[in-house]
């Protein structure tokens, strides 16, 4: 999961293209500690994730080759929000110090999670998550199933659907200007 920390300068001043390498360099963002690299199991895994999210009802993700896995730590600093994206994975996180919020842009509910809870991100639905504080850091550990070999783990949105988020949901992510 990549994230930017809030600019000082408007996010609109960053290059498109500088803001999109940024993107596909994750993994190894600022803030990031792998715990391991990407690990493949021995035997074939695959899975179906069943998530019941507040308001929005059942959602199941299915994976089938979910053999990949890949654990890191992201230290989120305060005020940081991540840009609109999704996953090809499922990420299961923990938050073990300070708030995490996550937000689906599908209704737009701001989840709030703290130090000692844990939640799903099912991967193929559109969000951004954010730390609410000004001054202390978010800490949270992620394990990525079905993470494939190579490639990014994070999949940002299109600049104008990004747009269209934030208008939609009060917030300002991250984005390259829509040319």
């Amino acid at each position: 999961m990549a994230f930017i920390p809030r600019p000082s300068i408007p996010t609109r001043a960053l290059a498109p293209a500088a803001l999109a390498a940024m993107l596909a360099a994750a993994p190894a963002s600022a803030g990031t500690e792998a715990f391991t690299d990407r690990l493949e199991f021995t035997d074939g895994v695959s899975m179906t994730l069943g998530l019941d999210l507040d308001g929005l009802g059942p959602h199941e993700v299915e994976i089938d080759d979910a053999s990949h896995l890949w654990i890191a730590r992201f230290t989120i600093a305060p005020g940081t929000i991540f840009p609109w994206h999704t996953h090809p994975a499922i990420v299961v996180m923990g938050v073990t110090e300070g708030d995490f919020v996550f937000v689906l842009g599908e209704d737009c509910l701001k989840r709030s999670y703290s130090a000692g809870e844990a939640l799903v991100d099912p991967g193929d639905r559109v969000h951004t998550a954010y730390n609410p504080s000004d001054t202390t850091e978010t800490v949270i550990v992620a394990a990525y199933l079905g993470a494939p070999p190579g490639g990014a783990l994070t999949l940002p949105v299109a600049a104008d659907e990004a747009g269209a988020l934030d208008a939609q949901c009060d917030l300002e992510t991250p984005h390259p200007d829509a040319s």
